[in-house]
């Protein structure tokens, strides 16, 4: 659920655009998602049973390669 104070909430026009651009390699707008996901990717980290910088490192690598996957099937 969303949080009405949450910064990182974004709306859903500005949130397709974010993902557009990072489904087109924008470096900015790769990281921005993956800034607005930082507080859930570190949460999920903490039940991988693995370092926690390698657990955050694989939850973001497989978060890429969704967005990725979801572009080639768009094609």
């Amino acid at each position: 659920m969303e949080a009405q104070n949450d910064p990182r909430v974004v709306p859903d026009d500005e949130f397709l655009t974010l993902l557009h651009r990072a489904k087109q390699n924008d470096p900015e707008a790769v990281l921005q998602l993956i800034e607005l996901y930082k507080g859930d990717i570190l949460r999920v980290s903490k039940y991988i049973h693995s370092p926690a910088e390698d657990a955050v490192s694989d939850i973001i690598l497989e978060f890429l390669e969704l967005i990725k996957e979801q572009e080639d099937q768009d094609k």
